[in-house]
């Protein structure tokens, strides 16, 4: 497995998270309880972007992490 696809497969494991997350938040009545839902899946939507990024470098910097 490559880094690339590791960094997929974590892209995809925390924006399921993140969905979670938001879930969670719609499920409750309790506005504490919302309003922490909500910014950790922000906090975990930045980290998304972040892989994201470094996936690209990745992906240009070193290019035998291409799949075939």
């Amino acid at each position: 497995m490559t880094v690339g696809t590791k960094i997929q497969q974590t892209v995809a494991s925390a924006e399921g998270v993140a969905a979670n997350l938001r879930t969670f938040a719609l499920d409750t009545d309790n506005q504490q309880a919302k309003q922490m839902y909500n910014q950790l899946a922000q906090n975990v939507d930045s980290v998304v972007q972040q892989l994201k990024s470094r996936e690209q470098q990745v992906m240009t910097e070193e290019p035998q992490y291409k799949q075939q």
